[in-house]
């Protein structure tokens, strides 16, 4: 039995029963790797490391790229990104200088015969570079990796609203950026300044007009649901500017108000955030008026225009997952890039230090700023094809597990029967010999039934956001 399956929406009156909501609204990570973060250690070693990426530089398959950059002009309240928030001058000339140096040392490892399909910069705020340091960057990259020079390469960067005109866009074009990715979180006035980001959804519309005037292939938005002052009404009005603007991608996050973990979020009080039962109303709003506007729901917070790269490989089958996120299929390897940034390399993840005085340090030595990772163990290799298989595909194929791992499924899984039947009494799933298939209601609730075959995964780790 193939892993290709029929895509089918999500329908508008998908709803759930307020014992379901109770029943499947815990804690649980995203999966944008198996095992997740939280299991990376202190003894991955540099040679661990060294290892793998040697490794790589055999492989005939093309390269991702992810570079961190992690500096912001102005603090977003809401924000649990690994950012420096700072205008002190200098600060990203030294960056860059020390970014070269990891390029380097990376460079001489992987070797240059790997295509880079993948190209990512992310943050903190990618372009809080200017326009000179962007150009040196791409420049930089393109001496020591082999770009990608056709069509289907995908080089994205993430953007700022506030810190990009027109003239910006177009140079981001001529560096060979074809999608970009905007933090739009909310048009709502209040909402803004709850979360201190205010930023015009004139100008909003006006850059997307520019980006598809320079023939950017993808616009991407981030919506946040769950803010500080949001409610069904101010949301629903975001979501009609957005729907508006027809980006070709939608991501739809649930704001986890973690104070402790991210300091910043102290500064919005909790008698300003919406109740779960207000959040949930607003999760299924969104739901439904994007489905209505001919969005499809792939599942993990992402909604996508049939016509959309992401929406064809789901469809065939063939969307992978990473750290940043859902993407075609196009790279099997990450190369991570800048302080705090992963790496994934083979059956490896590796970790770079995320305090920027260490990450310094150690490259000033000559040496990788590896801070902790993690070897998948053959029981993890297992796992994390079943994970991938139903977050990315929405189906996974018994057979084909039973062809890949030379272990019966079903045999191998038996303890998790009763689990699987009670979610699918639930709506969520259907179960047959062959294969585990996501319902349309089901996508919802996919961290939930990920969760199953998550061997390390606990109920209520409050590391982790609600997964409603």
């Amino acid at each position: 039995m193939s892993n290709t399956i029929t895509t089918q929406p999500a329908h508008k009156n998908t709803h759930f029963a307020p014992n379901l909501v109770a029943k499947y609204n815990t804690q649980g990570p995203r999966y944008t790797s198996y095992p997740t973060a939280l299991k990376f250690n202190d003894d991955f070693t540099i040679a661990n490391y060294d290892y793998y990426l040697n490794q790589a530089r055999n492989t005939p398959s093309p390269l991702s790229l992810y570079v961190h950059l992690p500096f912001c002009r102005w603090l977003c309240y809401y924000c649990g990104c690994n950012k420096i928030v700072t205008k002190k001058p200098g600060v990203a000339r030294e960056y860059l200088t020390h970014l070269a140096k990891e390029i380097e040392l990376l460079a001489k490892r992987v070797g240059k015969t790997r295509k880079v399909s993948q190209l990512h910069f992310g943050g903190g705020t990618p372009t809080y570079l200017d326009d000179g340091e962007l150009t040196e960057l791409i420049h930089l990259l393109a001496r020591h990796f082999n770009f990608d020079d056709s069509k289907q390469r995908e080089f994205s960067i993430e953007i700022d609203p506030r810190t990009v005109n027109s003239d910006r866009l177009a140079l981001l074009r001529g560096l060979g950026f074809n999608r970009l990715s905007f933090g739009i979180q909310d048009t709502d006035p209040e909402v803004q300044r709850a979360i201190n980001r205010l930023q015009r959804t004139e100008k909003i519309a006006e850059l997307v007009s520019s980006a598809r005037l320079y023939r950017f292939s993808s616009i991407s938005f981030d919506l946040i649901y769950g803010l500080p002052q949001q409610n069904s009404e101010t949301l629903a009005r975001t979501l009609d500017d957005v729907i508006t603007l027809l980006p070709d991608r939608i991501s739809l996050y649930n704001y986890a108000h973690l104070p402790k973990q991210f300091p910043p979020q102290r500064a919005i009080g909790r008698h300003t955030l919406p109740s779960a039962a207000e959040k949930l109303t607003m999760l299924l709003l969104a739901t439904e008026k994007l489905i209505d506007a001919g969005y499809i729901y792939i599942g993990m917070d992402h909604f996508v225009r049939p016509e959309d790269e992401l929406a064809q490989s789901q469809k065939a089958g063939q969307l992978q997952r990473n750290f940043q996120g859902y993407s075609t299929r196009l790279a099997s390897d990450v190369l991570g890039i800048g302080v705090s940034a992963i790496s994934s390399i083979g059956d490896c993840y590796a970790q770079n230090s995320k305090d920027l005085a260490s990450y310094y340090q150690k490259l000033a030595s000559g040496e990788l700023p590896l801070q902790r990772g993690l070897v998948k163990t053959p029981e993890d290799r297992l796992r994390a094809y079943i994970i991938m298989a139903l977050a990315c595909n929405l189906c996974v194929s018994t057979l084909h597990f039973t062809r890949q791992f030379h272990i019966s499924f079903w045999e191998k899984f038996a303890d998790l029967l009763p689990q699987l039947e009670d979610m699918q009494k639930d709506g969520l799933l259907t179960l047959s010999p062959d294969a585990i298939h996501v319902t349309p209601a089901g996508r919802m609730m996919l961290r939930n039934i990920c969760m199953v075959f998550d061997q390390y995964s606990s109920k209520n780790n409050t590391s982790y956001s609600k997964t409603l």
